[in-house]
């Protein structure tokens, strides 16, 4: 069930081109934003899911909290040094916060502060802008109501727990065993906690909780704890928020003197645009089911010499070599999902241990 696509009002619909994965968080969240577990009336799982689903917000701004402990390698900037774009290595690795303010699914503004300057992603209205302080550089771009329709603008990122939350609801279904956790103090705010668990033993993932305000019924953090693990490797969190409806001001955008402006044109592609192609035409396929789906992404030639530029080189050698009786290739693991490179040029991932990308390969050949 996918909790965002049934309340637009929570879309947090955000333009930001910076970056394209889910990142998340481990201890030092939880120790700035929970403290001693509230005394709150009892309610059940099925109930807490139908809170998710009816919730209805009008405006919001906080501060949020993310860190991620993934146990993967240093890898290497993966940014493409784009105008008001983040290192998407560093969103990987490093603890981030970032700034957010909601008033409408139009009317929405995140930004990401570092320590060498702020990524501002702003959306009012049909404006759209991108800013790096760091590189005193805007980019302006006007979307139609078509963009807005088919939700074109980019926007993979989730900035809150909301948006987290909403993909950890789309797995419930009957590989999902679905609880009730402890209560806790979030960001000031009283929460329940919903507890997301895999039937299937054989994903990484052991547990995802989700804690939900007891009166607003929005996400206040999100964890996801790898399987036999009680240290996070994924969790986002609000430090601090506010549920009234942020000033106007606050998504007026106007570009410092002596910055760059550019104007971009043409539609903004989604991260998975296959131009008019199904997933089966653009190489995409699926293994499994639940939370031990494996995604197959069939490569070609060009995707087989990809390795052998610069930059890919870079990236491979930072991988694991791994061959077997389905071939060779380098493996990307971490505590909560397997990523399979072969030499020509098939990907394989999953959130499963890299066994199980052999098989399917071995499979696949």
């Amino acid at each position: 069930m996918k909790a965002m696509s049934t309340r637009p009002a929570l879309r947090w619909l955000v333009p930001a081109a910076a970056v394209a994965v889910v990142v998340g968080g481990g201890a030092a969240v939880g120790t700035l934003a929970a403290t001693a577990e509230p005394s709150l009336p009892p309610r059940t799982a099925q109930q807490l899911l139908v809170d998710l689903q009816t919730a209805r917000l009008e405006g919001l701004s906080g501060t949020v909290v993310q860190s991620a402990d993934l146990g993967l390698p240093n890898l290497p900037s993966l940014s493409g040094g784009g105008s008001g774009t983040a290192d998407i290595a560093s969103l990987l690795t490093d603890t981030n916060t970032l700034r957010v303010w909601y008033s409408g699914p139009d009317k929405t503004r995140v930004a990401l502060m570092g320590t060498l300057g702020e990524t501002d992603a702003i959306r009012n209205g049909k404006d759209v802008w991108l800013w790096s302080s760091q590189q005193n550089k805007a980019t302006h771009r006007t979307i139609s109501d078509a963009d807005t329709k088919s939700h074109a603008l980019p926007n993979d990122l989730p900035v809150t727990p909301q948006e987290a939350a909403d993909r950890a609801l789309a797995a419930v279904d009957p590989t999902t065993e679905v609880t009730v956790g402890r209560s806790a103090t979030i960001a000031g705010r009283d929460a329940y906690e919903l507890v997301l668990a895999p039937r299937d033993k054989a994903s990484l993932v052991g547990q995802v909780r989700i804690a939900i305000d007891a009166k607003e019924h929005v996400p206040l953090r999100l964890e996801i704890y790898p399987k036999g693990s009680d240290q996070t490797a994924f969790q986002i969190a609000f430090t601090q928020v506010d549920f009234a409806r942020p000033d106007d001001a606050q998504f007026r955008f106007n570009p410092p003197p002596g910055a760059v402006v550019e104007e971009a044109t043409g539609t903004p592609a989604k991260p998975d645009a296959s131009h008019g192609k199904t997933p089966e035409d653009a190489g995409f396929t699926t293994v499994g089911e639940g939370w031990t789906t494996v995604a197959v992404v069939k490569g070609g030639k060009d995707d087989a010499d990809a390795g052998k530029t610069e930059e890919g080189a870079q990236i491979l050698s930072l991988l694991t070599p791994v061959s077997g009786a389905w071939g060779s290739g380098h493996l990307l693991s971490g505590r909560l999902f397997s990523v399979l490179l072969t030499d020509n040029g098939t990907i394989y991932a999953g959130l499963v241990a890299p066994e199980r990308l052999y098989e399917v390969a071995l499979e696949n050949k």
